[in-house]
């Protein structure tokens, strides 16, 4: 059992920067591929990034690749999700989650999930 704890969510400008944390329960975190995905106002939940259980490994959605960048402490049991030059299309609720490397994108391939944290960018 992991329970996942999402925290940095807030209002921002557009432009600016946020830093999402997952704190995780638990002594398996570091053998499970951690992700983010987001879910705005009347849309599907988003795959957002992923990083494979060692850290070694990441992957970004396109409309993401080169302003967010995912990162994991397996020591503190902690994944991170720093947001750089935000959109107001990056306005949505933050969802971190505990799965597996493959099919790391499919909210489906994921076992837990937080209870998400409200990110929005004014523009």
């Amino acid at each position: 059992q992991v329970q996942l704890v999402e925290s940095g969510g807030g209002l921002v400008q557009a432009g600016g920067s946020l830093r999402l944390s997952c704190a995780a329960s638990g002594r398996t975190f570091s053998s499970y591929t951690m992700g983010w995905f987001r879910q705005g106002p009347g849309k599907e939940r988003d795959f957002v990034a992923a990083v494979i259980a060692s850290g070694v490994h990441t992957t970004y959605a396109d409309s993401v690749k080169g302003r967010f960048t995912i990162s994991r402490d397996n020591a503190k049991n902690t994944v991170y999700l720093q947001m750089n030059s935000l959109k107001p299309e990056d306005t949505a609720v933050y969802y971190c989650a505990a799965g597996s490397w493959p099919s790391a994108r499919t909210p489906d391939n994921y076992r837990y999930w937080g209870q998400g944290t409200q990110v929005t960018v004014s523009s």
